[in-house]
């Protein structure tokens, strides 16, 4: 199957509630790859790349992300997959 791979800002309270280790564990249960980090401006960046209707789940649970979040926006850039392997959290 075709892959795709998507570049999502998650807004809102999300830094402080394990928003990236969340996101880690909900994209590898799914097959994806790619990373997940804190921005300096408040927000959560995240790439996942993989089969889309797994790609497609995992930014409908950013938009709830973990218990302790507080969404408030989600913004999604459709971008070429690159082939990435794992998925990370970066720091």
């Amino acid at each position: 199957m075709p892959r795709v791979r998507a570049r999502v800002v998650v807004a809102g309270k999300v830094q402080g509630v394990y928003f990236r280790a969340s996101t880690e564990d909900e994209a590898r249960s799914r097959g994806l790859t790619g990373w997940v980090r804190n921005n300096r401006d408040v927000e959560v960046e995240a790439v996942f790349e993989g089969e889309q209707a797994a790609v497609e789940a995992m930014i409908a649970w950013c938009h709830r992300g973990p218990p302790a979040a507080r969404v408030t926006n989600v913004t999604v850039t459709w971008e070429e997959p690159r082939g990435d392997r794992g998925f990370t959290v970066r720091f």
